[in-house]
């Protein structure tokens, strides 16, 4: 259970039953008073060797934009929902545009605002449509501290043409698992070979719980996928990788394996990461491999063409070996 070092809070939270529920639930939490969630100085002075030490930290305000992002993947629209960030660090997380203002959780509580917009949107619509209410922080971990996809999912379950999906890292779904869902969600998990989430994915589920979760997830109705993601390509990354999908083939369960989709993503990187990264964890692994990364755009890298080519060609090969009868939805 997550308890924070201490909470910024904007005033207006008071006025929000989460924001209530929060500040007396963290009650004896040390608490500072900020103006905006999205500009908080005393954040923005710390080094980058903070930047673990500023995840301990919660901050809870009000969202203010709820502007849909339209989306051609596993999804209709990206939606801002009830959280940005994450407490945990992994070290390529895209989360991390500036780490003095994305780096730590922050919490909204005007949680009937957001839903409502999903719910209208939805009601009004003549065709189904998904929303992608994950894609700023890890709600299964979220729920741990605010309830919010509990929430979620319990006023959901009857709106017409709606569908929501989430990805995650963390494998604590007990919480969701005897809710009545309608076969409305879809929760995609995130999976890397052990060595990889080991090094890499500080803070996470392990590789075995993620398997064991998703297996849960199934057996209690919900449409689970499987996100391989983000692929590193280390030096041994064939024979990780090879394990990965060798371990996901022995331990999914049969209804899982019926059924389950996978998105596969190559790492994107960048400056910041690399910089951050350098002085807050100093004896990680190095994820820039100049050998085999480009440019892509303002300060940011991704793999070489043949590499990506040759990643592509592993996966689908192996995939198609182990799982014959599942989509990949999408190599990227």
């Amino acid at each position: 259970m997550f308890k924070p070092d201490a909470i910024y809070f904007e005033k207006g939270i008071i006025n929000y039953a989460l924001g209530k529920e929060l500040m007396e639930k963290y009650k004896e939490v040390p608490k500072i008073e900020i103006e905006n969630h999205n500009n908080i100085e005393e954040m923005r002075k710390k080094s980058n060797k903070d930047f673990p030490y500023m995840k301990k930290n919660l901050i809870i305000g009000t969202r203010k934009t709820h502007k849909f992002v339209p989306n051609n993947k596993t999804s209709d629209f990206l939606v801002p929902y009830t959280s940005s960030g994450c407490i945990a660090s992994c070290l390529y997380c895209y989360l991390v545009c500036n780490y003095n203002k994305c780096a730590y959780l922050r919490l909204f509580v005007n949680r009937e605002e957001m839903l409502e917009k999903i719910i209208r949107t939805a009601n009004k619509s003549d065709k189904k449509l998904v929303f992608e209410i994950g894609s700023n922080s890890d709600l299964i971990l979220e729920n741990t501290i605010t309830g919010n996809l509990k929430w979620t999912i319990e006023n959901f379950q009857n709106v017409n043409n709606g569908f929501l999906t989430l990805p995650t890292k963390f494998d604590m779904v007990d919480d969701i698992l005897t809710l009545d869902h309608k076969g409305k969600v879809t929760i995609r998990v995130s999976v890397n070979p052990s060595e990889i989430i080991n090094k890499v994915e500080f803070g996470t589920s392990n590789l075995s719980n993620r398997i064991i979760a998703v297996n849960k997830l199934k057996e209690a109705g919900y449409n689970v996928g499987i996100l391989v993601a983000p692929v590193i390509f280390v030096d041994n990354w064939q024979n990780l990788y090879l394990e990965l999908i060798q371990k996901l083939n022995s331990e999914l369960s049969d209804k899982v394996k019926k059924d389950v989709f996978f998105e596969i993503i190559f790492m994107t990187y960048s400056y910041v990461h690399s910089k951050i990264n350098e002085e807050a964890f100093p004896n990680a692994i190095n994820l820039y491999d100049k050998s085999k990364m480009t440019g892509r755009g303002m300060g940011k890298y991704w793999y070489k063409n043949d590499i990506r080519e040759e990643g592509k060609k592993f996966f689908i090969d192996n995939m198609h070996k182990f799982f014959p009868n599942n989509k990949i939805e999408y190599i990227v």
